[in-house]
């Protein structure tokens, strides 16, 4: 991972996990139940993963709810060997929760976030607003920005959007997204389809695919209906994978970037992944 900001609040561990303490009020919520309810977590950035998670202490925890595992994720969690199973309400969550394998942090517990895991709590809450995926990290930015740039997106030579009125998104570790108005892309060459992502800092994406024969993966376009208000201005605005179409930015055509995404992009690809 690289380093982060303000590095003398950030702490590494002998496990190779970095920490530091985090300063808003976090509750989570499963059904009706308060689970965690503390102004003292830290955030956790394990090695293997580039977003932060939450851990926090015992005494924030309804630990009466929370029993040894049954079958603890061996392994998981930078080799973490204290996982708990969560019950509410007659409910059990396997491994919902565990404790980090460093001293550092072994009076803390740490829960599942991300809803794919089928472990997670229900809501999660900084200070009033829910937020959703996983925390905010407080070393990344995210801007939208009006521009006056001409931006053309192609794939193939077939030109799908075209316009001097983007909003250029700056998202840290991640290349520069170009938000077209829908009145400057060709919608005629684009299917919706059932597709929807989360995001913590921007909300919730709908998906296009390429509705033309082109060598593309599927869901390559992209808008936030409704933007998280930090992002307001690219609300309702499409936006283009660089990583699979041609990007032209006042007459500078763009390079491909290489990103976490271009692995996921190849192997959705109707080719079939790339080669090696």
């Amino acid at each position: 991972m690289s380093p982060l900001p303000g590095e003398q609040s950030v702490r590494t561990t002998p496990e190779g996990l970095l920490w530091e303490p985090g300063e808003r009020w976090v509750r989570g919520v499963k059904g009706d139940v308060t689970v965690v309810d503390s102004r003292h977590p830290v955030l956790v950035w394990e090695p293997s993963l580039p977003v932060p998670m939450y851990a926090f202490p015992r005494g924030d925890v309804r630990e009466e709810l929370l029993r040894p595992a049954k079958n603890p994720r061996s392994g998981a969690h930078t080799g973490s060997k204290i996982f708990y199973d969560l019950e509410v309400d007659g409910e059990l969550l396997e491994n919902a929760a565990w404790t980090f394998p460093a001293a550092d942090l072994a009076d803390y517990i740490a829960f599942e976030w991300f809803e794919r895991s089928g472990r997670g709590l229900d809501h999660w809450f900084e200070e009033e607003e829910e937020i959703f995926i996983h925390p905010r990290d407080p070393h990344k930015r995210v801007d939208a920005l009006p521009s006056s740039r001409h931006v053309r997106v192609e794939v193939d030579g077939q030109v799908l959007a075209d316009t001097i009125r983007p909003v250029l998104l700056f998202e840290t570790g991640l290349p520069t997204r170009y938000y077209v108005p829908p009145e400057d892309v060709r919608l005629d060459l684009l299917e919706p389809t059932d597709h929807h992502t989360g995001c913590p800092y921007k909300g919730t994406a709908r998906y296009w695919s390429l509705g033309v024969e082109a060598d593309v993966p599927p869901n390559i376009v992209w808008s936030y209906p409704e933007p998280l208000p930090a992002v307001g201005p690219i609300r309702g605005l499409l936006a283009f994978f660089n990583e699979a179409v041609d990007i032209t930015v006042d007459g500078e055509r763009l390079q491909r970037p290489v990103t976490p995404f271009s692995a996921m992009l190849r192997r959705s690809s109707p080719r079939g992944p790339a080669p090696a």
